[in-house]
């Protein structure tokens, strides 16, 4: 059984003042394999002049100092890339492609915000003005549970390479991930102070970071509703805010695509990190007239989907973060069928033969965009076929809907999905599945979220610009 007993706070390894503990299941099977004791306001705000005291000295730090501490931070992180992949497949229960994907994002979210600060200005000559660009204050980082180890790696790497320092409040539900991340971080030997950890539930922990005023910015990963109680309790100090929402992505599949390589490329997309991704492709749009094509396609790729062992290199689908979740995916799929969806694949219950939180991958078709299941984020494998008549109607379909993180064209003419792309409300497209690029900006219009992160407009969330007019030319 494994016990988390501590907390990170100015530079240690201390025992929280908060007494609650949180149990830990892996999700595959069901079964508690551990605890983690949280965190309280009182820790929370221990953190917090941890991280306050450490700000002055660390801002005034150089470019050099900045990225030699994150080079460090790398190299810890992939020294501990191992542990930390079997940390994820153990509490999140991901499968082994994408746990391994994860494990190396990690480290590498390091080198891409060192990367970044090394060809960014600082100082800048506007007009009659030099423009310093000087670090926020402290930041509270608050990360989610699909991808815990990597939010909190690349958000606080480029709070660092701001100047800034943290206090970080990662899910209660990732505590092994995090104690990993932490060994790490520790091993690097950075400054006391520069960040603190403290394991703990959002209403506490959160909460305490949201409304603190020695807080001066929030990087928020997680759920629209939450992300809304934080802006709102942030208003008070007038925090600088970052949110990362939820999505009800679109996947557009043009009339000209080949679909035997469309198809199979939209249930990847669809089903990404067991379908529990914000920016997960569950909307899958499809010609009217080539319905039926769509629909065989469909049941040949479902042949290479998989739920089963995270571990078994043939698995695509793991098993849902929590029975919560589970609950909640089985709760869309009963609506779906309620609203007179058609069941193309899948249903409700387990997989064959799998217990834990195992979800069986569904398919509806006859969808229409006004359904439950086609509006709100469900979060687990579910996908929605929709059909449109024409472009402009694909395309209306795709915006039909309060959010905008990210969105998916396929097509068999560059220019023409070139041409859709620029016509749908997201803060990201990917055409005919282009790889990730960790010096893009990442973030959403519309519900799905405020500001944007990776490269220089994630390095900018954590600055402030500072204009001094008559200052000596360079």
């Amino acid at each position: 059984m494994q016990e988390i007993t501590h907390v990170y706070i100015d530079g240690q390894f201390i025992e929280p003042h908060g007494t609650e503990l949180f149990d830990l299941h892996n999700p595959t099977t069901g079964e508690v394999f551990g605890h983690v004791r949280l965190g309280d306001v009182h820790d929370t705000r221990a953190a917090i002049a941890a991280a306050k005291r450490a700000f002055p000295e660390w801002s005034r730090t150089t470019k050099a100092e900045r990225i030699s501490l994150l080079h460090r931070l790398h190299d810890a992180m992939e020294a501990k890339k191992d542990a930390l992949l079997d940390a994820i497949i153990l509490e999140y229960g991901a499968p082994i492609s994408r746990s391994t994907w994860m494990a190396a994002y990690a480290s590498s979210s390091f080198l891409d915000a060192a990367r970044t600060l090394e060809g960014f200005d600082l100082t800048q000559r506007i007009g009659t003005a030099e423009l310093i660009m000087e670090p926020v204050g402290v930041s509270g980082l608050i990360t989610p549970w699909n991808s815990n180890a990597g939010f909190i790696c690349n958000k606080l790497a480029y709070a660092l390479a701001a100047g800034c320092t943290a206090v970080i409040k990662p899910s209660e539900m990732s505590a092994a991930q995090t104690q990993v991340v932490l060994e790490a971080l520790h091993e690097a030997g950075a400054p006391a102070g520069l960040f603190n950890i403290v394991n703990g539930r959002g209403d506490v922990v959160g909460a305490e970071i949201s409304a603190n005023p020695d807080i001066s910015k929030i990087s928020f990963t997680g759920s629209t509703a939450v992300g809304k109680s934080i802006l709102c309790a942030a208003a008070d100090t007038l925090k600088r805010v970052t949110l990362e929402l939820g999505g009800k992505s679109p996947t557009v599949i043009l009339d000209d695509a080949d679909f035997a390589k469309a198809i199979p490329l939209a249930l990847e997309t669809g089903f990404a990190n067991s379908g529990q991704a914000c920016i997960a492709g569950s909307r899958i749009l499809v010609p009217a007239s080539r319905l039926d094509e769509a629909l065989a396609e469909t049941q040949i790729a479902l042949e290479k989907i998989k739920a089963g062992n995270p571990r078994d290199a043939g698995t695509t689908i793991g098993p849902m973060v929590s029975q919560t979740q589970y609950e909640r995916v089985q709760h869309y799929i009963r609506l779906g069928i309620e609203e007179g969806a058609t069941i193309v694949a899948g249903g409700e219950g387990h997989p064959d033969g799998l217990g834990g939180y195992f979800v069986r991958p569904t398919i509806f078709a006859n969808v229409t965009n006004d359904m439950t299941i086609a509006r709100e984020e469900i979060f687990g494998p579910v996908l929605c076929i929709l059909t449109y008549k024409n472009e402009a109607e694909a395309i209306s379909i795709a915006n039909d809907t309060r959010y905008g993180l990210q969105a998916y064209v396929i097509s068999s003419d560059l220019d023409r999905a070139t041409a859709v792309a620029g016509q749908i409300q997201a803060g990201r497209i990917v055409i005919n599945g282009a790889p990730h690029d960790p010096t893009v900006p990442f973030g959403g219009f519309k519900q799905s979220g405020i500001g944007r992160e990776y490269g220089v407009f994630g390095l900018q969330a954590y600055l402030e610009p500072k204009a001094v007019l008559g200052a000596a030319s360079a």
